[in-house]
């Protein structure tokens, strides 16, 4: 891999970079016409979802059946189509993109695209409570590695494009193309390397221009231009970020025991799946608005618009078990969006507390729950510079920047003490396990064909 003559060309000859960066922004370019083509489909299931609760309502009993058994169906089937052909597009896929970037797992079949595509339109078009940006990242990643292969080129720079096309997935996810090619480096390859950094910039860049072109430029979240925070009321926001990496402890540990009580109970993926949707299609009957990824939901919070503090509170907690149920029914689906939600309404909460015990305080709600998103985010992923982009991203507002590095300080300083680690480390050391203990179960059995190592080959994979 490293040592191959191909490798040390395109290490030292500047044209080597170039048609590295040339082939990225192609990557981006097509990762953002995917990426779009996803949400747009997301957006279809989700005013389907609705026009049947709609258009229901008049036959209630009969309605309510056809409701949860179009769910239980969906999520069936999505989770059917990871078990039958792709394992890898089950939950985020972010830690198995992180996973192939560090030579832990190979990158996966092809098939993972189609599967990733439609599992989660599926899977999130019933209503289960996963994001969008993680089958954005992971369908991203896929894309870049199948231009390496196609250029033959050597995993070094396949890695490259691999991560750039991540990146691509993410800034198309949330139309926020500097929080995408920060995750890359923040989050996936965790340290700067120039190349990498390059051709995550590149491939950000095509991808939002490809995503806005058909989806439009505005932001995801319209939230009206908010002040600075005054000296005086900061360590109100530093006191927010430690309450907010308290919840997001509470919230990786909930997800990973859900899970690790969903790995044991006595039924197969598929029907597990089912169960999870039938009970998300009933809900999403009596109270549409609460299921899904959830960008209502934070849009109405970020407005001051989410009702009173109890209704708020009582969203919180329901959205925060539903979301761990939802990723327990292993279909594809990712964590952020469901992750801005809490990190939204916790924001919230503390803001409204803060009116109770500070009368005069003269912050406005808004600004408690942008903090908060960016706060809970930090405290999930340990990834501060990825939470304080991305929610200014999402929002267009830049004036709580000075807020926003005391609350996320303190979120990542809480779990660290706490010794709690992010989620994606967790979610892939157990993807890890998993795959050393399906490695090793046919190689007692002498199957030796599903025996081979898990780590990546030299040169193109």
């Amino acid at each position: 891999m490293g040592g191959s003559d191909s490798s040390r060309r395109s290490r030292l000859e500047p044209h080597g970079l170039v048609a590295l960066i040339a082939l990225a922004l192609v990557v981006g370019a097509a990762a953002g016409v995917v990426g779009a083509a996803f949400r747009a489909s997301l957006d279809w299931a989700d005013r389907f979802r609705n026009e049947l609760i709609v258009s229901q309502r008049d036959e209630p009993v009969v309605g309510l059946l056809l409701l949860v058994g179009v769910c239980a169906a969906a999520t069936l089937t999505a989770a059917w189509l990871v078990k039958r052909f792709s394992r890898h597009a089950a939950g985020s896929g972010i830690p198995h993109v992180e996973a192939v970037l560090k030579g832990q797992l190979p990158p996966a079949p092809y098939g993972l695209a189609t599967v990733k595509f439609v599992g989660g339109v599926l899977a999130i078009g019933s209503g289960l409570a996963l994001g969008r940006e993680g089958p954005c990242v992971q369908l991203g990643a896929s894309i870049g590695i199948f231009v390496g292969r196609t250029f033959r080129l050597p995993w070094r720079d396949c890695r490259a494009l691999c991560a750039a096309g991540a990146g691509a997935g993410l800034a198309t996810a949330f139309n926020a193309p500097i929080a995408g090619a920060v995750f890359v480096l923040e989050e996936l390859v965790q340290r700067l390397e120039p190349r990498i950094a390059i051709s995550a910039l590149a491939a950000s860049a095509t991808a939002i221009g490809a995503a806005r072109g058909l989806l439009g430029d505005s932001p995801d979240f319209e939230v009206h231009s908010l002040p600075s925070v005054e000296i005086r009321a900061l360590p109100l926001f530093y006191l927010l970020g430690a309450v907010a990496a308290l919840l997001a402890v509470i919230y990786n540990r909930l997800l990973l025991a859900t899970l690790a009580v969903a790995q044991r109970v006595p039924l197969s993926v598929e029907a597990r799946a089912a169960l999870i949707g039938a009970a998300v299609g009933a809900l999403a009957w009596f109270r549409p608005g609460l299921v899904g990824g959830g960008d209502a939901i934070t849009q109405s919070t970020l407005n001051g618009a989410a009702g009173s503090l109890e209704v708020v509170v009582l969203v919180f907690l329901l959205r925060l078990c539903l979301g761990a149920v939802s990723y327990a029914a292993a279909t594809p689906g990712g964590l952020f969006a469901p992750m801005l939600v809490l990190g939204a309404q916790s924001g919230l909460l503390f803001g409204g507390a803060c009116r109770l015990a500070f009368p005069t305080l003269d912050v406005p709600l808004e600004s408690f729950a942008l903090v908060g998103m960016a706060a809970f985010f930090t405290g999930v992923v340990r990834a501060p510079i990825t939470g304080i982009v991305l929610a200014s991203e999402l929002t267009g507002n830049v004036s709580l920047f000075h807020a926003m590095l005391g609350a996320c300080a303190m979120s990542m300083l809480v779990p660290t003490l706490l010794r709690n680690e992010p989620i994606y480390d967790s979610l892939r050391d157990d993807l890890l396990r998993r795959e050393r203990r399906r490695v090793a179960a046919p190689a007692a059995g002498g199957a030796s064909d599903h025996g081979r190592s898990t780590a990546p080959k030299k040169g193109v994979e």
